[in-house]
């Protein structure tokens, strides 16, 4: 089966290298990330855009708009990605470059840092940058749930304030990113509700093989993810995503498999990426 991994990093933050490091045993490399996509038949990675000005700054105040993948090369393959947006200076030249950027055949859509930066989904900020993704049909992704960083603002990421944004916003597409872990049930409401709403199964774990292993059979330490999947139903609206180099890909596809009925894996590992980031088909 092949899998295209829907949320992935690729950029020099140093809160990724000390995960990469210290938690979960990952070569955080070009060569690394494609070593463990071929054992795995993973064929793309989709990247979430963000980048540091100072070390150890993110979520970085002075971050430009559009952020991409600063460990990217010209010469990889295998990755595409998400431009992404920093509210915080967010004026007419930075939505001209996000624009800009946009037009790349490598940007297939646009990522929103809920929680790591004081904005809800729903802040007029944000207006100019869903009209972009209509004008260009890409979808949007937000940061949804716990953050990865101490400074983040937990009542910013839950799920249900991208409720209002899907109901405003019908003609755009968007993804709830880690199905807002942990309120997963809250997250499984708004993607069941909203038929423009869609939800990646990214970074539900942080670790190597023996971690994901350990908490996969802690009894009922995901019962909740369980109970959210089943309550949604909606098999054709989730999307694999692993969050590297948070955690090891293989081990993660196995973790991710247990909660997908077997029927359904080739939509949720695949299909399901292809309606979402339309621009990806050239890839495949």
């Amino acid at each position: 089966m092949k899998i295209i991994d829907a949320h992935m990093h690729f950029s020099n933050i140093e809160s990724f290298h000390k995960t990469a490091t210290d938690r979960s045993d990952i070569d955080y490399s070009y060569d690394g990330l494609m070593k463990e996509y071929r054992a795995a038949n993973v064929v793309l990675g989709i990247g979430m855009g963000v980048t540091e000005v100072e070390q150890g700054g993110f979520p970085d105040a002075a971050a430009p708009t559009p952020m991409g993948l600063d460990m990217l090369k010209n010469e990889h393959t295998g990755i595409v990605y998400c431009a992404g947006v920093n509210p915080h200076a967010l004026n007419q030249e930075q939505l001209r470059n996000l624009e800009a950027e946009l037009q790349k055949e490598q940007v297939v859509g646009v990522k929103i840092y809920l929680g790591y930066y004081p904005y809800y989904a729903y802040d007029k900020i944000y207006g100019p940058v869903y009209e972009l993704a209509a004008a260009y049909k890409v979808p949007v992704v937000f940061h949804c749930g716990d953050t990865y960083s101490e400074r983040g603002l937990l009542k910013y990421s839950h799920p249900l304030t991208l409720d209002e944004v899907a109901v405003q916003n019908r003609n755009v597409t968007f993804m709830m990113a880690h199905f807002g872990d942990p309120w997963v049930l809250d997250g499984a409401e708004v993607v069941y509700k909203n038929s423009n709403m869609y939800a990646d199964l990214s970074g539900l774990i942080v670790g190597d093989k023996n971690e994901v292993h350990r908490i996969s059979n802690t009894p009922h330490f995901y019962d909740h993810l369980r109970h959210a999947i089943t309550f949604c139903d909606h098999y054709d609206k989730l999307l694999f995503g692993t969050d590297w180099p948070l955690v090891q890909v293989q081990p993660y596809i196995d973790f991710i498999k247990r909660f997908i009925p077997k029927e359904y894996h080739e939509d949720v590992f695949y299909r399901n990426a292809l309606k979402v980031f339309p621009k990806i088909k050239q890839y495949l």
